[in-house]
């Protein structure tokens, strides 16, 4: 879906594909297409009826990576070490598709269902997300834990420097609330699904993104320059928890998302609901006769 000119706004996804005869005919530029440069097939978002709102009027199309007018252009992200890459932060395509005709029968769904498609995959895709971070959370926590009790400086342990030991409960902490929240968040989409889960989904992407580059943060400040060597996973991993607060959303709009729905359940009030003053006299009005009764019998 990516593209280098439409970022977190998918109206402005500029690929077209023009229908002529029984084709398809695609035109645009992507990058970020995970796994792109290995794939036989390549599904792609484009524009199919700029017409209409942007939402109705995009559709996905399948194309095999071999069709004549595919252009991959590189591995947008690569790795020091390529053979640690899987599952972190490699083979991420930049492709160029020039005329590329594929049958019209490659359309995913109907047409027009391009974004509805996509929501109906990202939705249980981030929770995905979320459960890999708390296994990398927990292999960068078993990393600074294992560090912490065998670098010795200046005459202790880092295990006994008061510092490090906040980072292990700091780190303790957050870890236990992201899988306490995972595990709510995947409860609810089991029980009502997900499009009645997106709060709880959209807090746990950006909460869970915090957390894993917390963890791996603290992780190779304890390593030195260890950490941020190729010689420990840390320094990959680093760059795999950055990633995570951009893609799949940035958390800047699934907390916009969070909020909105959060606020839907509040109205305005010229006087705040809970003035004292205000109500203290709505409890004098409501109890006046029991108020009379105790005044008299006092």
């Amino acid at each position: 879906m990516t593209e280098p000119g439409a970022g977190a706004d998918p109206k402005l996804i500029s690929t077209k594909a023009v229908r002529d005869g029984d084709e398809w005919v695609i035109n645009g530029h992507k990058w970020f297409t995970t796994n792109g440069s290995v794939a036989d097939f390549l599904i792609v978002m484009a524009v199919t009826n700029p017409d209409v709102h942007p939402y109705a009027g995009t559709s996905m199309i399948v194309v095999p990576a071999d069709t004549t007018g595919v252009h991959i252009v590189r591995d947008v992200a690569t790795m020091a070490h390529p053979e640690t890459s899987y599952g972190l932060f490699g083979n991420h395509a930049e492709i160029k598709y020039l005329d590329v005709r594929v049958p019209y029968e490659n359309l995913v769904g109907r047409e027009g269902d391009g974004f509805r498609l996509a929501q109906e995959r990202l939705g249980p895709g981030r929770i995905h997300h979320c459960m890999r971070w708390l296994g990398q959370s927990e292999r960068a926590f078993d990393m600074l834990c294992e560090r912490a009790v065998s670098r010795t400086l200046h005459g202790s342990t880092l295990a006994e420097k008061q510092m490090v030991q906040s980072w292990i409960a700091e780190s303790k902490a957050e870890m236990t609330a992201a899988r306490l929240m995972t595990l709510y968040a995947a409860w609810k989409m089991d029980e009502v699904g997900p499009p009645a889960a997106r709060v709880e989904i959209a807090m746990i992407k950006y909460f869970g993104a915090q957390v894993l580059y917390n963890v791996i943060d603290r992780a190779i400040q304890a390593h030195g320059a260890l950490g941020f060597s190729c010689d420990l996973p840390l320094e990959a991993m680093y760059r795999y928890a950055r990633a995570a607060r951009i893609y799949d959303g940035p958390d800047e709009v699934h907390k916009v998302t969070v909020a909105r729905q959060v606020l839907k359940n509040y109205s305005s009030h010229e006087t705040p609901s809970e003035h004292i003053p205000t109500r203290q006299e709505e409890a004098r009005q409501k109890f006046a006769t029991l108020l009379d009764e105790l005044s008299l019998n006092s």
